[in-house]
């Protein structure tokens, strides 16, 4: 078997993989990867549902508006609340040191009420998407939540 043949095969075979993983019906190369892609972005939806019921479930949680947009290089992250979060600011860093984040401007007000805006660019992390950064900033939060109770 020839290399070109050997590369065919393992395309062929993880096409395959992916068209069972996605619950595809589709045949051709493109239809499968069309398919993964709807798949993919309705799971996105659902992590993003979920995460919002969970943070609202709770009486006892702090009501917390975070939004990450993604920029050319690096993320636009916002953290709002109408209280003040004494302590926040520096887990929330944290999580950005932990990810690779570096933060490349910064507005931050904690005096009436807690509003992070930050513009955060990474180095090493090509993979990193806007979902995994407001996971660690929610993680974040809730770990300062339960210290804070």
């Amino acid at each position: 078997m020839s290399s070109r043949e050997r590369k065919r095969a393992a395309l062929y075979q993880k096409l395959q993989q992916l068209r069972a993983a996605t619950n595809s019906a589709a045949v051709n190369k493109t239809s499968i990867i069309v398919d993964a892609t709807k798949y993919i972005s309705k799971l996105k939806e659902k992590v993003e549902r979920l995460n919002q019921e969970a943070g609202t479930s709770s009486p006892n949680r702090l009501p917390m508006e975070v939004t990450v947009d993604t920029l050319d290089r690096g993320f636009r992250i916002n953290v709002y609340s109408e209280r003040n979060c004494p302590g926040l600011l520096v887990s929330i860093l944290e999580a950005f040191e932990e990810l690779g984040l570096n933060v490349l401007d910064a507005r931050v007000s904690c005096s009436d009420n807690f509003h992070l805006e930050a513009v955060g660019g990474e180095d090493h992390c090509d993979g990193m998407d806007a979902q995994v950064v407001k996971q660690a900033v929610l993680e974040a939060i809730k770990s300062w939540s339960e210290r804070n109770e």
